[in-house]
């Protein structure tokens, strides 16, 4: 517990951006676990282990499958409720692959420190937020603190496959009788513009997450030479079929999460954006219908979204393929399901001759509170690191490990205290993804007042 003497904020130890670049320059890209082997990864406990000796002392650690880095905290209460609802930090180290081609400042598995400035695949996504929690709970260490409540920290090592790791943790939690008082993964962050017309410093902090479902659809048709091609061929079908889907897609509609940060734009405006704000919370079918046509984040907000990321057919220049795929990538809007979402595809195609198969599909979470303890805790938190900034909900549209939780955690959020601006938003799982030294250290500033703030 604090005690007199101890700081109100424990002030960080230098080095936040070097501990970063080392994490980075571990190339754990779960995508490409077969050709670089389970040395990165292992790579990352131990460099973890090394980096926070306080926290191997003083937190039990648990591995969790190949991939699953589980530490409990516990309480300065024991046997108190504290104990069996705990607070649980998330993040993951593993990253998504870069192509080699791609023209990065710098390389991107070099952990490069240059200008106030950290470059490097998973600074933002996800390795920057797994220091932040880590420095948190090393400096609340050396400062003689305990929490009031168990904390758990959940490190996933596949999240970016879909894999088991953060799924088994969350099992694993229940089946121990645990229900978390709060869930805190990745996902909103701290932006100067959270739409093209509000220049609002805003902290959007996620309180429900579309659904993920992959469908691949197939079409078969007879092989020949493509010398004399015949009026459809499965290509042909394969391409009005997704026509058809980008076409006409999903009916768009205004969610509630949507509206609630709204609201708390008009509330903190004024002049012309208020008045955008104003007359778009007036109507708000209206609003779904005009968001829909645009692309980025205001479509996604507001329907469930179809990206198709892989074609497949074909042997040769000259010959019909008998046979043709395309993956598509769904995002489900909140109060759609994964059943809702098939059958509407299937609709779509119907009469196309087109096989719809589930791949996988995870329907979208529960919308967690705003008027809670839980939410208040995280605002406070924001108001300690990021004073500038107001917080406001809205719905995480890429899936998050915290997504295992939420089916017994209603209290379960989506919010990385890192400043990023459009620039860096496009830089996840894209090109120069980066992250500044400030925004590091105000992101372990607000884990540091959100630990020292649990209830007990």
């Amino acid at each position: 517990m604090p005690t007199d003497e101890s700081p109100i904020t424990p002030a960080p130890r230098p080095g936040i951006a070097e501990r970063l670049a080392q994490l980075v320059r571990l190339p754990t890209v779960s995508a490409e676990l077969e050709t670089r082997g389970l040395e990165p990864f292992e790579g990352v406990e131990a460099l973890i282990r090394r980096l926070y000796p306080l926290a191997h002392e003083h937190l039990e650690f648990e591995k969790i499958t190949d991939f699953g880095l589980l530490y409990r905290w516990a309480g300065a209460q024991p046997g108190s409720r504290g104990a069996t609802e705990p607070a649980v930090l998330m993040a993951h180290y593993d990253v998504v692959p870069v192509d080699e081609s791609d023209p990065w400042t710098y390389p991107p598995f070099a952990g490069t420190i240059a200008d106030g400035i950290v470059w490097g695949r998973g600074t933002l996504d996800d390795k920057g937020e797994l220091v932040l929690i880590l420095d948190a709970v090393e400096n609340l260490l050396a400062s003689g603190f305990t929490p009031e409540r168990d904390v758990y920290l959940s490190f996933g090592g596949n999240e970016e496959t879909f894999g088991d790791a953060a799924r088994t943790i969350a099992a694993t939690l229940k089946e121990r009788g645990l229900r978390p008082w709060l869930v805190l993964d990745e996902g909103g962050a701290v932006t100067d513009a959270p739409l093209p017309f509000i220049p609002l410093v805003t902290a959007v902090v996620g309180v429900a997450e579309k659904g993920a479902l992959t469908v691949r659809l197939d079409a078969r048709g007879e092989p020949g030479h493509a010398s004399a091609p015949p009026r459809e061929t499965a290509t042909t079908r394969l391409a009005l079929a997704v026509r058809r889907i980008n076409r006409r897609g999903f009916r768009p509609h205004f969610p509630r999460a949507a509206r609630s940060m709204f609201r708390v734009f008009r509330e903190n405006t004024t002049g012309r954006p208020r008045a955008i704000v104003s007359a778009l919370l007036a109507v708000p079918p209206l609003t779904a219908r005009v968001f829909a046509r645009l692309a980025g984040d205001a479509g996604a907000m507001v329907r469930t979204t179809v990206a198709v990321t892989m074609l497949d057919g074909g042997t040769a220049a000259n010959v019909l393929p008998s046979q043709a795929a395309a993956t598509l990538n769904i995002r489900i809007a909140v109060g759609e399901t994964v059943a809702s979402s098939v059958a509407r595809i299937r609709h779509l195609v119907r009469g196309l001759d087109i096989t719809v198969t589930v791949l996988e599909g995870d329907d979208p979470s529960p919308e967690s509170s705003t008027e809670n303890a839980q939410f208040a805790l995280i605002r406070d938190a924001v108001g300690v690191a990021y004073p500038e900034a107001v917080t406001a909900p809205y719905v995480q549209m890429s899936a998050t490990d915290g997504r295992h939780f939420h089916r017994f955690s209603p209290a379960t959020y989506r919010f990385a205290p890192l400043m990023m601006t459009g620039a860096q938003r496009a830089s996840i799982h894209g090109v120069d993804e980066h992250v500044s030294i400030d925004s590091l250290e105000r992101g372990e500033r607000f884990y540091n007042s959100l630990l020292r703030s649990l209830p007990a």
